[in-house]
């Protein structure tokens, strides 16, 4: 059975995104890169909401500009399958890309227990949905050495989760690694 997971690159104070919705300060190294690739290639499924999708579809432009890092996640992304939760988009544009038009936690358990490999969920507005539903299997967080003071939270207010520490990792620009099973 593989596993549900939801993993961001969140700054010290707990934000995906500043109150700009920036999320620059964000931007990892090439050895933070390198890792969260080799994290992100047993993904066969990515679920995202609008926002996320609209934000991780300029991948499909990315493959061979970038670094060695960013290249070969360009090749994870375009690899991989993706749903895309929304009510308000009446199409996507990228390959390998479904639509839905709600998302509905039974259905999404049911896939990942039927699944091969790993599925991962992006975007705080759809992983809330997953949290507060207690299907998501894993949490993966990469801390940016920033405060940022505000802005969109990786985790919702008012939600309490058991975790058991099952990875971490240091690097040299002050990223830290850190893997979560839920309890």
């Amino acid at each position: 059975m593989a596993r549900l997971i939801y993993s961001g690159i969140v700054s010290l104070d707990g934000y995906l995104t500043d109150e700009r919705r920036n999320f620059d300060w964000a931007a990892p190294d090439e050895e933070v890169h390198a890792h969260v690739n080799d994290r992100q290639r047993p993904i066969g499924t990515y679920l995202f909401g609008r926002r996320m999708y609209e934000t991780m579809k300029s991948w499909d432009d990315l493959a061979g500009t970038g670094s060695p890092a960013m290249d070969d996640f360009a090749g994870i992304w375009g690899n991989s399958d993706k749903v895309v939760y929304s009510t308000t988009l009446d199409r996507v544009s990228t390959a390998r890309t479904s639509l839905e038009s709600r998302f509905d936690p039974d259905a999404v358990r049911e896939f990942v227990a039927e699944s091969e490999s790993p599925v991962s969920i992006g975007g705080a507005g759809l992983a809330v949905l997953a949290l507060r539903a207690g299907i998501v299997d894993d949490i993966e967080l990469y801390l940016a050495p920033v405060i940022v003071g505000g802005g969109t939270r990786f985790f919702p207010d008012g939600l309490k989760l058991d975790l058991e520490l099952v990875a971490e990792e240091r690097f040299a620009s002050g990223f830290t690694y850190l893997g979560y099973r839920v309890a």
